[in-house]
């Protein structure tokens, strides 16, 4: 046989190898199919505020119904500045809480919605966990208002979820939440959130863990009530300051980042004083814009972290650049 014949033979042969094993790889590609997984796992972020750690924790989403939510604004228009950013109605929308460790201190700012808000919220708790923190190694739990989703993750079965914290509440938003004639005023369609606000800081009062305050004061080191009046009578941010670098947990300023940002006038209809909301959103945005403070959001997509820049029509919202902590 010549040279030529048998390269010739070498050639065919590798060819139907080849050929074979295509068809193997196709066959096992096919054998390999999976069913669809359904779920995501953000739970937590991690940044460094000076000295300060910051770990946001993810509490889930709800579905929002922001033509029905969003007030001062056509239900078009909601439409159409949705679409802007690829989103529709009902809204995904985030519930998110913050904890910052100070190297002496572990405070949780607000605490999720626990089991107020139905099976995609009440993760705050489990996400604590899987951060490398314990429940009882939570010094304080600053509350930014008495709403349920912000409230809700102080109890776990009933009881005290932080069984070793101290809760701060504004001594406006503990007036009007605490108050039994308040809920009577409100009427039957508001009362559950008078209840769960009740339940959710009773064991702690029975503990003696429950604080108040009033106005712009240094709670703990490094940590400042804000007081932002509207979305409830009492509704506080907290300025978290280290070395020099700040961040306001701002509560409920912005619910539809998509909307709220370039029409900053548009109120919701879960605020108390929905012209005084409006108000301290103008007020607050301006400044954080103006100082360059990082803001973390409640109802902002997780991480909820991000600086707030003013354009031609309102503000822009800029989030954090995703960063692997070192």
């Amino acid at each position: 046989m010549s040279a030529t014949h048998r390269m010739t033979r070498i050639l065919m042969s590798a060819v139907i190898i080849a050929s074979a094993g295509l068809a193997f790889c196709g066959f096992r590609s096919a054998m390999a199919a999976a069913p669809m997984a359904h779920q995501a796992a953000p739970g937590y972020y991690r940044i460094m505020l000076g000295k300060f750690q910051v770990t946001p924790l993810n509490d889930g989403t709800f579905g929002m119904p922001v033509e029905k939510v969003l007030q001062g604004i056509k239900p078009a228009a909601i439409k159409k500045m949705l679409a802007r950013h690829f989103e529709s109605s009902p809204l995904q929308t985030s519930v998110n809480a913050f904890l910052i460790n100070t190297g002496s201190k572990l405070v949780l700012i607000d605490t999720g919605a626990g089991t107020f808000f139905g099976p995609t919220l009440g993760n705050v708790r489990k996400n604590l966990e899987a951060a490398g923190y314990k429940p009882g190694e939570v010094d304080d739990i600053l509350i930014t208002h008495m709403h349920p989703d912000h409230v809700g993750g102080l109890l776990a079965d009933g009881h005290m979820a932080f069984p070793n914290a101290t809760v701060w509440v504004n001594k406006t938003d503990a007036d009007y939440w605490l108050n039994p004639a308040n809920m009577a005023k409100a009427g039957k369609g508001h009362e559950g959130s008078f209840k769960d606000a009740m339940a959710a800081v009773k064991p702690y009062q029975a503990a003696g863990h429950f604080k108040t305050y009033s106005g712009s004061k240094t709670l703990l080191p490094g940590i400042r009530s804000i007081p932002e009046p509207g979305h409830t009578p009492g509704h506080t941010g907290y300025l978290v300051t280290s070395e020099g670098h700040k961040m306001l947990v701002w509560g409920d300023i912005i619910h539809v980042q998509a909307v709220q940002f370039r029409d900053p006038a548009v109120t919701a209809v879960y605020d108390s004083n929905p012209k005084e909301a409006r108000a301290t959103r103008m007020k607050i945005l301006a400044w954080v814009a103006r100082d360059k403070i990082l803001v973390a959001g409640a109802h902002i997509a997780f991480p909820g972290l991000g600086h707030v820049r003013e354009v031609k029509h309102g503000y822009k919202w800029i989030p954090v650049n995703y960063t692997v902590p070192q």
